[in-house]
């Protein structure tokens, strides 16, 4: 599995032109050629979605690079990753009406596990406890690593012993984390967990080396409950996503894998009775022997949800969102809202009127383009927008936003001549009637 690969030079791992193609064992190249792509908006309605974008100065240094977005009673709150040496290091800072605070060493070794698109993230509890996660290597292998997460509970000065949320110990792969709030004092936790892996049966998977989403829930004071099993049989190395409903209801967001190698996206529900069968977001019929490195996102507002996801069903790139209007239950029939060229590496916020707001990353004229959308249930984008445009010998990655009541905060990876160094800007939306 190529996503697995390890490195500490992370442009090496992904060129642009290797973005171009799906990396995986069927070495499939889709080109977005010979269909109707969506019609670009007209400036009177692009106006009508964007209001204002404004670049924000961050306290991160030239060389960091992943960022990871939260935010937590109007305090927007990133974390990221720096190097010194042999050393990684992983950061936080938190913004508030007065600025960014001093950059907040949380933890750093020379056994950090660093990847492109697996990577540190951060997370609050409800009573605005910080939790940041990082993967550090355990085995012989390459792909040996295991999740650790400290907790902060006086501002990101100080941080507790690593935590490690699942219970298998084994030389194998943990990761592709989300986190989320369950309340005041718990977090929720899910990741892809690689303890079956290389046998040829599991307990309840009928294909080799078969990844699993399991989760857990992290108390504020560190107490962790036994993790359990949502999902035995998953994609190997797609991005997770996490989102609670108006009740409680936890949504889990990933991308699956049926005996035939289907790599659809499915929603898993926590509810009072543990988590539900999956259901599938959309039935694209992905047929694709190999991990395309592409998760899913999802966003919810009470009982609505909305989840954004790449898919490469009938030779074909798209960019996708579907809605559901009963807490993830079932979705309607899917939009489109790429322009024709996806990359994918998407994310999603759902706004009050149920509208959703769509990132992801596209090809134009052979750069990587960064796109907005904000996104209607039936017709799909009221506009594509480029947000911005990357020229350079690597990608961005994996750009992440978060919500501040109307600004959007953006942030990714942004390369160019000297290196690396992370990319805010914020977006205000034009409220629409």
């Amino acid at each position: 599995m190529i996503c697995r690969r390890k490195t500490r030079d992370h442009r090496r791992s992904q060129s642009l032109q290797r973005a171009k193609t799906w990396i995986g064992l069927s070495g499939l190249v889709i080109a977005a050629i010979g269909f109707v792509l969506p019609q670009a908006a007209s400036a009177q309605t692009r106006a009508a979605v964007l209001d204002q974008v404004e670049d924000i100065a961050l306290p991160s240094p030239p060389g960091a690079h992943e960022p990871s977005l939260a935010s937590h009673n109007g305090v927007l709150y990133m974390s990221w990753l720096e190097h010194e040496g042999d050393q990684t290091k992983v950061m936080m800072g938190r913004r508030s009406a007065q600025g960014w605070s001093e950059p907040r060493l949380v933890h750093q070794g020379s056994d950090l596990f660093v990847n492109w698109a697996d990577f540190p993230g951060i997370a609050l509890f409800d009573n605005g406890t910080i939790a940041v996660h990082w993967l550090r290597e355990i085995g012989p292998s390459s792909f040996d690593y295991q999740i650790e997460i400290a907790l902060s509970r006086d501002g990101g000065a100080s941080w507790s012993k690593p935590l490690i949320p699942h219970e298998d110990r084994s030389f194998a792969q943990h990761g592709f984390v989300s986190m989320l709030p369950a309340g005041a004092e718990n977090l929720a936790v899910i990741w892809l967990d690689g303890r079956a892996y290389g046998a040829d049966r599991n307990e309840a998977s009928t294909v080799p080396d078969a990844m699993q989403l399991r989760a857990t829930t992290l108390t504020s004071d560190g107490s962790l409950d036994h993790d359990v099993a949502v999902d035995l049989q998953t994609c190997s190395c797609c991005q997770t996503s996490l989102a609670a409903t108006g009740n409680g209801t936890l949504l889990a967001a990933y991308r699956d894998r049926t005996d035939g190698e289907i790599r659809d996206i499915s929603v898993a529900r926590l509810t009072d009775d543990g988590w539900q069968k999956p259901v599938p977001v959309h039935r694209d019929g992905w047929e694709f022997a190999g991990c395309p490195v592409n998760g899913p996102a999802i966003a919810t507002d009470r009982d609505q949800a909305a989840v954004a996801w790449f898919t490469g069903a009938k030779d074909l790139a798209t960019v996708k969102v579907a809605f559901s209007d009963n807490a993830g239950r079932s979705f309607g029939a899917p939009a489109r809202v790429d322009l024709g060229n996806p990359v994918g590496r998407v994310d999603i916020e759902l706004l009050e009127d149920g509208t959703a707001l769509v990132l992801w990353v596209e090809w134009i004229e052979g750069e990587e383009a960064l796109m907005l959308c904000r996104a209607e249930r039936v017709s799909g984008c009221m506009a594509q927008e480029v947000l911005a445009k990357n020229s350079a010998g690597a990608s961005v990655n994996f750009p992440t936003m978060v919500r501040l009541g109307r600004d959007i905060f953006i942030a990714w990876t942004q390369p160019d001549e000297t290196g690396d160094h992370i990319t805010m800007r914020r977006v205000r939306l034009v409220e629409v009637d």
